[in-house]
């Protein structure tokens, strides 16, 4: 299984965006995806697809209930599906997970129980068979050092990197690598960097030079493209399905745009060995299934 948190220290860099539109690019592809938000914030992931209604429901079953054991329904329960996507949307409760989480620890600590609370979202995915039963698992924290961002990374060990092309955006790049490393070494397991993103990229020469000097790999690299964006979260969908559905005319820029994510999903695809059943003509919109 293909597993990656999308991150960056940095907010505004695109990082649901970027989740959503390669969770979907991988699903065009025929593989079977499963989505795992962790922002506690409005304007998230869930949001973005329109399948956050239950997120203010204070009885609704959530994550945050299986991640403490307290869960009132099966794990498949919580799965939403859109765009041939599956989704465990975020609920309110993800504001306090380290309340809860913390709590948890010290009532197992009071048995003489091990207790880690970073390994609890792993736990749940392996306790679903989540990897017997999806190709691609990604998780999307919200942009801040977080117990949040410590179980997504603990869950999926890899890491996709939306960066703003600029020496502010490189900077916050090295400082995610020191963070996932010294969070790699305390826990004693191996974390890596599959990809990094340059978004919102305006060919200056600047630019140019920044993105030339990162340390990682860089499949892809997407233009400004904030009013596709945008239309994306006002319609609440991915840029495939704004495009295909909402757009009035095709515009080649964005086209292409969609061609880079499905490029990038086959990239992140290759780096495990993972063959998409039917890929997609890059940008392509008018899909033909598996023959």
């Amino acid at each position: 299984m293909l597993s990656y948190t999308v991150y960056s220290e940095a907010g505004g860099v695109g990082k649901s965006t970027l989740a959503a539109n390669l969770a979907v690019a991988h699903a065009r592809a025929g593989l079977d995806v499963l989505v795992v938000p962790l922002d506690p914030q409005d304007g998230d992931l869930s949001r973005l697809f329109g399948v956050d209604d239950d997120r203010a429901d204070g009885n609704a079953d959530n994550l945050v209930r299986h991640l403490i054991d307290a869960p009132k329904g099966p794990f498949e329960d919580l799965i939403r599906t859109t765009e041939d996507v599956d989704i465990v949307p975020e609920h309110n409760m993800l504001s306090d997970l380290s309340g809860h989480l913390s709590r948890e620890q010290d009532k197992a600590e009071q048995l003489g129980d091990a207790y880690n609370i970073y390994a609890q979202l792993h736990r749940v995915l392996d306790e679903a068979n989540v990897a017997d039963k999806y190709d691609v698992l990604i998780c999307d924290p919200p942009a801040t050092e977080s117990d949040h961002l410590y179980n997504a990374i603990y869950a999926t060990r890899n890491l996709v990197i939306p960066v703003e092309p600029s020496a502010k955006g490189k900077a916050s790049v090295e400082g995610l690598a020191n963070l996932a490393t010294n969070f790699a070494d305390q826990l004693g397991i191996d974390v890596g960097v599959l990809a990094a993103v340059p978004n919102g990229f305006k060919d200056t020469r600047d630019q140019r030079e920044m993105v030339e000097n990162l340390d990682h790999t860089t499949p892809a690299t997407i233009g400004d493209r904030t009013s596709l964006m945008e239309g994306c979260w006002k319609q609440q969908c991915s840029a495939f399905e704004y495009v295909h559905e909402h757009r009035s005319r095709r515009r080649d820029y964005e086209v292409e745009t969609l061609a880079q994510l499905d490029r990038l999903a086959r990239s992140l695809e290759e780096q495990v060995g993972l063959d998409a059943p039917h890929p997609p003509e890059p940008g392509a919109l008018e899909l033909k299934g598996p023959a």
